[in-house]
């Protein structure tokens, strides 16, 4: 551990810019060995900061050695500025000067993949959050935005692609034959937005025509080997350009629109203004190499990156606090396009069951913080679920309160009054407020507190009046640094049903209708409907119109009732997963006490009416049927006890694929897709309710089941369906497994996005070896500790892995935490982001939990980068 420990940084403590950027022009000479990076930063000192003798502080990297400075060509001697803590400080300026900078960097020796450095053969970027400081001296803050004109200097026959923000402007070669290219973006727009590429990359045009008829080029660029796998994500730009036309009424605002795929990225993609750079697993797709999971990943992010022009780019975030101002409103317009493009409720489904699982998780554990948080040690840590999924379900609040229309002219009036400035989640809040005229005040709450709200339930009939009432508690736990929590203000969809399932109309506060939204804004709060014959049966949260917790006493008829009759699809969906948990739950204390596992499930008889109804969607009787996994007991248990919770689900799924063989064989036959391979969504729906299928009826010692998941690994025509099998295989100890997974990787290994889910399948492998096995992977050809995707496939399935990461002995931990010690001086953003499953320490049962925080104390005793030192040091508080 460090005898000096980096110190955390306060959103009170923000003060404005004391120096603005008015333009950068940056010029880049690239060559194998160093890069030498100039800048012309054109400076004045702001009129709202007030004092005008502050020095000129700039920000830079421990990578970048600085050449020279100078200020309007006056080159300043050493007695005139000085580099402390890596920043740049001069102390005499005029109100407003240019001032140049010379540096070096080693981008091929840069292994943090932040700032300038090489993947492969090419040069790329990543600035975000604070990458351009390890480029050149700046004022690396998102509030200081500038006109950038970059030029690109390079040998062209290594790099004959030479690309940069904004529009090529001019080209040309220099004295010693090198190409010059220069390209300018007129949109202001902070260091975290510039990209640089550079490379021998293929690419696929195409053109798109705005609402008002520009004609737009579109370019995607790859390695020469991977360009016939753009084709879906150049549609999926285009699809998403329309919609966000239609549907917000932003018009693309450049000549050309730029992505380029990377295989070494930290993120998964970056929305630089103009030329998006992608790590390539978020961007390439092929039926042979691509299942619909990652066709729906590659569309949603291609959406997410481009709808950022305007919510992130155009107008842009204050600071790093502000973080989900542009990413938790993009990932609700990224949600919102993908349920218009398919399923709204598949899409609801799978974005609630993501954020129930792990950003609850995260909520209830040490690292947990409010949407804006109120500090920080490293902003990379806070590249959060809380920040982007929670953020999102604000944003969907909003709109639940405001109404598709007010809140359509909300988002017009905040990127009309916030065009080209840096501003808050306030601002945003404020736009809402007054275009729509709702108040909002108590609703901002929401940015402020941390924590999952859990709203308790209960309510009366009184049959003679025939009146209901609803009454709701809402209660949010404490959470570092937040011990009391204030009310907020909680949109409650409800709809009422009767005995036989259908919707009752009733009267609340004057209105009549079949659902209701119900504003809870107090401690406790109760709802009177009236104009009901019958008790109902409440559908609560329809929608999960609020992220929080339900605590409603449901019998297992009333789950059954809502899970087959329910009119709201996701309703139906949580109904299922609530009767499951209740039936898993029994069957974890038991196994808890030794006993034998015994229960008479009723899910047998909603998942036979369930197969039995040929109406329904399969892609949504496809999610019903699977199971609470893993993540999800553990993050409703406490203590968590890992193989109990394995015992029990496997216990279940076996009960439920017995009873119900012969009705997943049905359903596996019946929606079999024997035409070629399309990625849409009813081809979707069928080939994922029958994989579900499959792995329910291989669960049931069925000979016919187990050679018919050998013959669709053997025979399939798509990824989605091979890799599925080989899944089922694994999973369920097929006799073939250990064969078929050789098998897959001969298949595909030279390609290395198939490969990393090889990895990862093979790192989840649940078994007394599994640990031998990891160890195995990381000495593999295939494996790379310098690619992220790589070290996320190994480390990420180990971290599923019950048997080999919950091993009694705690060699689990210990392996995950000597990963962490070499990754931290490598690359901290990942070493950081892996730390994550041991920061459960406090949850897991007694024996598991101490020689988690023994690994913990371990890693804390080293050299840590700022990024995992936070996280550890929370982690232990």
């Amino acid at each position: 551990m460090k005898e000096s420990q980096p110190s955390a940084i306060y959103l009170k403590d923000y003060t404005a810019p004391p120096f603005l950027i008015d333009k950068t022009e940056l010029s880049f000479d690239l060559d194998e060995s160093t890069t030498v990076v100039t800048s012309r930063l054109h400076m004045r000192r702001n009129p709202v900061f007030g004092a005008s003798t502050v020095p000129l502080v700039l920000d830079g990297g421990p990578d970048v050695k600085l050449i020279g400075v100078a200020m309007d060509d006056y080159e300043l001697p050493q007695e005139e500025y000085r580099v402390v803590d890596d920043q740049l400080i001069i102390t005499a300026t005029a109100d407003s000067f240019v001032l140049t900078c010379e540096t070096l960097i080693e981008p091929q020796n840069n292994t943090r993949l932040e700032g300038l450095y090489r993947s492969s053969s090419m040069f790329c970027t990543q600035c975000e959050a604070e990458g351009f400081r390890h480029i050149t001296y700046y004022l690396d803050r998102p509030d200081v935005m500038s006109v950038f004109t970059t030029t690109i200097i390079a040998d062209e026959t290594r790099y004959p692609v030479m690309l940069s923000n904004g529009n090529e402007v001019e080209r040309g070669k220099t004295d010693e034959g090198k190409t010059v290219v220069v390209w300018h973006d007129p949109f202001p727009k902070p260091a975290y937005l510039f990209a640089l590429v550079a490379g021998d990359l293929a690419v696929k045009n195409d053109v798109f025509i705005t609402q008002s008829q520009r004609e737009v080029t579109l370019q995607i660029f790859t390695e020469s080997h991977n360009i016939d796998k753009v084709d879906y994500a150049m549609e999926a730009l285009k699809r998403s350009m329309r919609w966000d036309e239609e549907t917000y009424g932003r018009e693309y605002d450049l000549d050309i629109f730029m992505i380029v795929a990377v295989d070494d990225f930290n993120m998964g993609a970056m929305e630089n203004k103009g030329l998006n750079i992608f790590n390539s697993s978020c961007l390439l797709a092929s039926p042979e190499t691509t299942t619909d999971d990652a066709y729906l990943r590659v569309e949603a992010i291609v959406a997410h990156e481009y709808f950022h022009n305007w919510s992130g780019n155009r107008v842009t975030c204050r600071d790093w606090f502000q973080l989900s101002l542009k990413e938790g409103f993009t990932v609700f317009r990224d949600q919102t396009f993908s349920a218009d493009m398919h399923s709204a409720t598949v899409k609801r489904v799978e974005d609630v069951s993501f954020l129930r699982t792990a950003q609850f998780a995260e909520d209830a554990g040490p690292m947990a913080h409010p949407v804006r948080p109120a500090s920080f040690i490293e902003i990379s840590n806070f590249y959060t679920l809380t920040v982007y999924e929670k953020g999102a379900e604000i944003v969907r609040m909003i709109h639940t309160l405001l109404g598709e229309e007010k809140f359509r002219a909300g988002s017009d009036l905040y990127f009309d009054r916030h065009d080209g400035q840096a501003v808050t989640c306030d601002d945003f809040v404020a736009a809402m407020q007054d275009a729509s005229g709702v108040d909002l005040s108590q609703f901002k709450r929401w940015y402020s507190q941390a924590g999952t709200p859990k709203l308790s339930v209960t309510d009366a009939f009184d049959q003679a009046l025939g009146k209901y009432c609803v009454t709701i508690k809402q209660d949010t736990p404490a959470t570092p640094g937040q011990p009391t929590k204030l009310p907020l203000h909680i949109p409650v969809r409800i709809g009422l049903l009767d005995a036989n399932g259908q919707s009752l109309s009733s009267s609340l506060d004057g209105a009549t209708s079949e659902e209701h939204v119900l504003h809870l804004t107090d401690a406790e709060q109760s709802f009177e409907f009236t104009g009901l014959a019958t008790r109902p049966v409440p559908s609560l949260l329809r929608g999960f119109s609020a992220p929080v917790k339900l605590d409603y006493n449901y019998s297992s008829q009333d789950l059954l009732l809502l899970m087959s009759s329910d009119s709201d699809g996701f309703n139906r969906w949580s109904a299922a997963q609530q009767l499951a948990v209740n039936e898993l739950s029994q069957l974890i204390t038991q196994a808890i006490k030794g006993e034998t596992l015994a229960i008479e499930s009723q899910l047998v008889h909603g998942f036979k009416a369930l197969l039995a109804d040929a109406s329904l969607d399969p892609a949504m009787v496809a999610l019903v049927l699977t199971l609470p996994n893993q993540a999800y007991l553990s993050e409703i248990s406490t203590p968590i006890y890992p193989a109990e919770i394995k015992q029990a689900r496997v216990y279940l799924k076996t009960l439920l694929a017995e009873a119900l063989s012969a009705d997943f064989e049905r359903i596996y036959q019946q929606h079999r897709v024997t035409e070629e391979y399309q990625a849409v969504a009813e081809d979707i729906a069928h080939r994922s309710l029958k994989n579900v299928a499959l792995s329910y009826w291989a669960e049931a010692s069925s000979e016919r089941a187990q050679q018919a998941v050998f013959e669709q690994f053997s025979t399939a025509d798509n990824m989605t369906d091979q890799f599925a099998a080989l899944s089922i295989a694994v999973h369920s100890q097929h006799n073939q497994a250990a064969d078929m997974l050789a098998a897959f990787y001969e298949q595909w290994k030279t390609e290395p996005l198939v490969v990393n889910k090889w990895l990862m399948l093979s790192a989840s492998q649940d078994n007394a070896n599994a640990l031998s096995i990891v160890k195995g992977l990381m000495a593999h050809p295939a494996f790379d500790l310098k690619n992220p995707n790589k070290v996320r496939s190994v480390l990420g399935g180990f971290g599923q892995n019950v048997a080999g990461f919950h091993k009694e002995d705690g060699s689990g931990y210990q392996f995950l935490a000597d990963q962490i010690i070499v990754l931290n001086k490598r690359n901290p953003q990942i070493a950081s982001r892996l730390c994550t499953p041991l920061t459960r320490w406090k949850k897991l049962k007694p024996e598991l939990s101490a020689k988690m925080k023994s690994e913990l104390e371990r890693i804390l005793a080293e050299d840590l980068s700022k990024d995992v030192y936070e996280v550890i040091t929370k982690s232990l508080a």
